[in-house]
């Protein structure tokens, strides 16, 4: 995770704790999030997912300001077209420049990626193992053979980091689960503990917090900017204070070109 700007490729990840309520007198800064944000967020029916929703894009916009020497509310964010469906749901963009970033949030945490090269993140939740019956069977076969392994009552977490890596890929893809989820094989490796990952990716689970968090991330990215281990803490008061373009360190800016 080198801050430098030599010219090589580069992944930084980044991991916020969500707050479970708003505190009194210190408001989101909602202004700084584009229509379409606003939007999303009010059409949350419950006010904890909409509160979710809100810290990690503001968070999202706050990261992204300070890699680019801007103002958050100044981000402009698209996707790009489903390679799988032609839908503009495809891989996340900041409009006019190179940069490459992907978010994922989960109750109580969020996880973000930026880097010189595509990339997909993803944070989850101990599935349940009601959720592992009902998904293994989508795996690839060498997936589903690697989680028989396990008494059933122990699948979980095997299939959490499982599941994480092959979200993190689909979405560093750009097809999420439009694509088939037994067509890649992103299974540990029976000789080491990094996964086989498809040809051209790197893709690894990474530390999300102390062991009793029942959280499981990962990151993919294509190969040649080194492996995605580990992640940096984002102080909690990033939400509420002042936009600060000091947020990441100094050393973390590229500015606006392309």
């Amino acid at each position: 995770m080198s801050p430098h700007r030599n010219g090589a490729g580069w992944l930084h990840l980044w991991l916020l704790r969500q707050p479970w309520t708003e505190p009194p007198g210190a408001p989101l800064q909602t202004g700084e999030l584009d229509e379409s944000e606003r939007k999303r967020a009010s059409a949350f029916l419950r006010p904890h997912d909409r509160l979710l929703y809100l810290t990690a894009h503001i968070a999202l916009r706050r990261i992204l300001a300070a890699y680019l020497d801007t103002v958050p509310g100044e981000v402009r964010l698209s996707r790009t077209s489903c390679p799988a469906c032609g839908g503009l749901h495809g891989k996340p963009v900041v409009v006019g420049t190179s940069l490459h970033y992907s978010l994922s949030h989960t109750s109580g945490l969020a996880l973000f990626g930026v880097a010189t090269e595509p990339l997909g993140v993803d944070v989850e939740v101990l599935p349940s193992e009601e959720t592992v019956e009902m998904c293994s069977p989508a795996l690839h076969p060498d997936e589903q053979a690697e989680l028989a392994r396990y008494p059933r009552a122990r699948r979980q977490l095997p299939f959490g980091r499982l599941w994480t890596r092959k979200e993190a890929y689909l979405k560093g893809l750009g097809t999420g689960l439009c694509r088939d989820l037994a067509a890649d094989y992103l299974g540990e490796a029976d000789d080491g503990p990094a996964p086989s990952a498809p040809r051209g990716w790197v893709v690894d689970n990474i530390a999300c917090g102390s062991e009793h968090v029942n959280h499981i991330a990962a990151a993919a990215v294509v190969d040649g900017v080194g492996r995605p281990t580990n992640a940096r803490w984002l102080p909690a008061d990033c939400l509420y204070s002042a936009y600060s373009a000091e947020l990441l360190g100094p050393d973390f800016r590229v500015g606006t070109k392309s």
